[in-house]
């Protein structure tokens, strides 16, 4: 069994809640947005395997100074825990930005005036990070901060289409056997390129429980 948060936005307390509630569970998975307002992690209380939001502390993710039972996973790589295989694309997508490279994607030095998080380009992802996405196969959970398209933001599908396109051709090619991700604070269930496509409340709303190896997905609602 494998537990899923969606975004935590500092809300360490309901994280570690929700993990405390299935002490089984030694595995978990976060589509991103742990970090408080100002930039700290907290230890979750069992192993947690996340992607960056676009609301995280990326001179922490870039130098290693996170809780050991937070581990990150790289955009357009996989890591494998137990009998699962887990991938991920973190951040968000700015057209402006998606054809920079990911060295190239600026940050204001941390401590000066300029060090906002909007002026931190690393928020977001770009195209050579989706490539790598779609050139991984054999992929149990594929977690993404963005949707799919199309997706509609509030209750009853309604709203502006917020999904990415982007997402949608990773799931072409990669055909990750559940999709999960974050960023718009809302359930959802449906399918998307023939992949099961999941998106997360925030962690103070509820969580999803998964079985292993059939992935059978159960919803917990506060």
């Amino acid at each position: 069994m494998i537990g899923a948060l969606g975004d935590i936005h500092g809300a360490f307390d309901a994280a570690r809640a929700a993990i405390a509630r299935h002490p089984d569970i030694s595995i978990w998975l976060c589509v991103g947005d742990i970090a408080d307002e100002h930039g700290r992690y907290e230890p979750l209380g069992a192993r947690v395997y996340w992607i960056h939001g676009n609301n995280d502390n990326f001179d922490a993710i870039a130098a290693g100074d996170l809780p050991q039972d937070l581990p990150h996973i790289a955009n357009g790589t996989a890591v494998d825990e137990g009998r699962v295989r887990v991938a991920g694309l973190g951040g968000t997508f700015a057209p402006t930005w998606y054809e920079t490279t990911v060295s190239e994607l600026p940050h204001p030095k941390k401590g000066s005036v300029k060090a906002t998080e909007l002026a931190d380009k690393r928020r977001h992802f770009v195209r050579e990070e989706v490539e790598a996405c779609k050139a991984l196969h054999d992929i149990d959970i594929f977690l993404t901060h963005e949707a799919p398209a199309p997706f509609r933001p509030f209750a009853n599908n309604r709203g502006p289409d917020a999904g990415k396109p982007q997402i949608n051709e990773i799931l072409v090619a990669m055909q990750p056997r559940l999709h999960l991700f974050g960023h718009h604070h809302r359930f959802s269930d449906q399918h998307y390129e023939g992949v099961r496509s999941i998106g997360l409340d925030l962690v103070t709303r509820g969580y999803l429980l998964i079985e292993t190896p059939s992935l059978r997905v159960d919803t917990i609602k506060y």
